[in-house]
């Protein structure tokens, strides 16, 4: 009997060590995505974890219906291990259990959680569309609604003083929720805020282009609670909310780049090597072969390790943290930093699964570039469009698999990638609208740069995608580039929010706000008057305007106002007229009828413009009320404009 009980103890002991139902769970150091959920149009799934020596366990997944375990994928470094599963449509939520075992070695299980989807209501995610007016901030520079947590210890960066531009000044997320109705007041209806992730670095991480961590706010901002409770009150104001990305580097604390995963997780050079910032070169036909590699897998700075999306690993984590963030917080649209500087081919892939997912979610890229030519390029554009989806349609017309390297989707033109890209920043515009409002107008001068801008869209399956503005972070100030001419600042303002596209604010601007931007932009990102409780003055509060700052924020509010209810502007279609006398007239029409007609003179003198001459838009209409004045206009033979005047008129009988 003795004998027996001892065979049971050691019969029971070895069962205890090699039954994972009695093994020990960990918490690795990090797990991406942190959880995930059935019911996905993305059926396979790759999980990050990060913990020391995992990768010398073997590992497996318990049994779970509807889940099916690929494999573990390992790199150089042993203390990464990448599970892959894919996610039948039996699936239901709840925990999935890996057992990871080294040989003659107790085995531990690492927990996985898979949740019901939170977007089974599509319209908890509205996409963005031209009929929407973006209002971009800063959030260290636009208001400080929680003093606590402006020095977080533990952060590399300890201070915060706003004597300085380049150190943080403890803006936060509480301060942008205590500011909605501002935002609504003014007309604006989506929120574009610059990273708010986590930037751990020791110095000038007020920006937030440098990330640590892609799965968390910056404590100094707040918390992803907090960020949730941003887009929630966001969208019960009507707000929506655009999340900023970097796909092209990282901060050098990440902890991603403190314990490589392996050598190529970054482009790696023998020393350190500055990107050529010349995007021409990746659509050059006669580029350099050497000068192509530099342009895209070159450092954008010394603290920003640039990420190797060619490493298949780097493309999964990046693309599941963009779904993840979607699906987690129901935002609205993506806007990509720097986006002509990473693998262009990943870049494809990356639209094409964001669009598969959600197909109406709001995209577009950053494209500080030079040439109409180089910017359309790296949109979806109709130069390629053979390869595309139905210019109406944002659905990808390919279906790639997560774990598929992204293919080299080439054609005739030029060895060009295909671009699923929806919209760009347009700087081109932006460029030829300073031109338009600042000087006289030539044969091809002045206005006259707007007109030869917008007659080239062809280029682009849609231009109303591309995003519109006059000012960002990077860039001086608009009332100070118009040369502190409050009449040209309107003139822009006019163009802005009438033209074609997506129009978008910089903060500030909107009181008059102004300075000149050096390389680094620190200039260009003062405090918002009012966001702190030490401030002399809120600007904030209309009464404390000045009288031309009141008229600026009025003359905005008016438009903005008056966009969200025209048809025309938002969703219409455009006919624009050859500048003649410095007046540069077009149409904003639907095919229902209503009809908005802009006309504006940049000259400096009074112009009269026959009516006549835009028989073809006007034809049928017999009065026009000019927007911002009220006006009615009984005779539509003959306009007469004052100088520096813009007339925004709605054609009616």
């Amino acid at each position: 009997m003795i004998f027996m009980r001892f065979l049971f103890f050691l019969f029971f002991s070895f069962f205890l060590s090699n039954n994972a139902a009695f093994a020990e769970t960990i918490v690795p150091q990090h797990l991406c995505p942190t959880h995930w959920w059935v019911g996905m149009k993305t059926k396979y799934l790759e999980i990050l974890v990060h913990q020391k020596n995992i990768g010398a366990c073997k590992a497996k997944l318990l049994p779970y219906k509807g889940v099916q375990f690929m494999g573990t994928k390992y790199v150089e470094n042993k203390n990464y291990a990448f599970l892959q599963v894919q996610l039948d449509s039996e699936a239901q939520a709840g925990q999935l259990e890996f057992e990871f075992k080294k040989p003659d070695s107790a085995a531990f299980i690492v927990k996985y959680e898979l949740k019901a989807r939170k977007n089974a209501d599509k319209t908890r995610i509205q996409g963005l569309t031209s009929a929407d007016f973006v209002y971009l901030l800063m959030p260290d520079r636009f208001a400080n609604g929680d003093p606590k947590n402006d020095i977080v210890k533990g952060m590399h960066e300890k201070q915060c003083r706003r004597d300085s531009g380049f150190v943080r000044h403890g803006g936060d997320l509480q301060g942008v929720i205590n500011q909605l109705d501002y935002f609504q007041n003014l007309g604006v209806t989506a929120l574009w805020m610059t990273p708010v992730f986590e930037n751990n670095q020791p110095k000038e991480s007020y920006h937030g282009y440098a990330f640590t961590d892609h799965y968390k706010i910056d404590p100094r901002l707040g918390t992803n609670e907090l960020y949730q409770k941003l887009v929630d009150e966001a969208h019960a104001k009507g707000l929506k909310i655009v999340m900023d990305l970097v796909h092209n580097h990282i901060g050098n604390r990440h902890w991603l780049y403190e314990d490589l995963p392996a050598k190529d997780w970054v482009n790696q050079w023998n020393g350190f090597t500055r990107t050529t910032y010349r995007a021409t070169t990746l659509l050059d036909p006669y580029a350099s072969e050497a000068e192509k590699k530099q342009m895209s897998d070159g450092w954008f700075d010394t603290h920003m390790p640039d990420l190797n999306q060619r490493n298949q690993h780097v493309s999964n984590y990046l693309i599941e943290n963009n779904i993840w963030w979607i699906e987690e917080y129901g935002i609205d649209a993506f806007r990509v930093d720097t986006y002509a500087y990473p693998d262009q081919d990943f870049m494809g892939k990356w639209a094409q699964m964001v669009l598969r997912e959600y197909p109406e979610f709001g995209i577009f890229g950053e494209t500080w570039v030079q040439g109409i030519g180089v910017q359309a390029f790296f949109a979806k554009n109709n130069v390629r469009s053979k390869e595309l989806a139905k210019p109406s349609d944002n659905k990808p017309t390919k279906r790639p698999n997560l774990f598929d390297k992204p293919k080299q989707m080439r054609t005739k033109v030029n060895g060009s990638q295909v671009s699923y890209l929806p919209g760009v920043t347009d700087f081109q515009l932006y460029y030829a609208i300073q031109e338009g409002v600042t000087k006289d107008m030539g044969w091809t001068e002045g206005i006259q740069q707007v007109y030869h801008t917008l007659a080239v869209d062809y280029l682009y399956d849609d231009a109303f995608k591309n995003v519109v503005f006059l000012g960002n972070h990077d860039l001086s100030r608009i009332y100070s580039i118009v040369g502190e001419d409050l009449a040209r600042f309107k003139l822009a303002v006019a163009l802005q929010l009438t033209t074609r596209g997506i129009p978008q604010w910089y903060y500030g601007d909107e009181i008059l706000m102004k300075n000149y931007a050096s390389l680094s932009g620190v200039e260009a990102r003062e405090d918002f008057p009012g966001g702190w409780a030490a401030d002399k003055v809120n600007k904030f509060d209309p009464k404390n305007l000045s009288v031309k700052e009141a008229d600026a924020f009025s003359f905005v509010r008016k438009l903005a106002t008056f966009r969200k209810g025209s048809e025309a502007i938002k969703n219409g279609k455009m006919m624009q007229f050859v500048p003649t006398n410095g007046v540069y007239t077009y149409f904003r029409y639907t095919d229902e009828g209503e009809t908005v007609m802009v006309m504006i003179n940049t000259d400096k003198a009074e112009q009269a413009i026959e009516g006549s001459r835009f028989a073809e838009r006007i034809k049928g209409f017999t009065t026009a009320e000019n927007i911002e004045t009220k006006q009615k206009i009984t005779d539509l033979t003959t306009f007469k404009i004052p100088a520096k005047t813009a007339f925004i008129l709605q054609l009616g009988n």
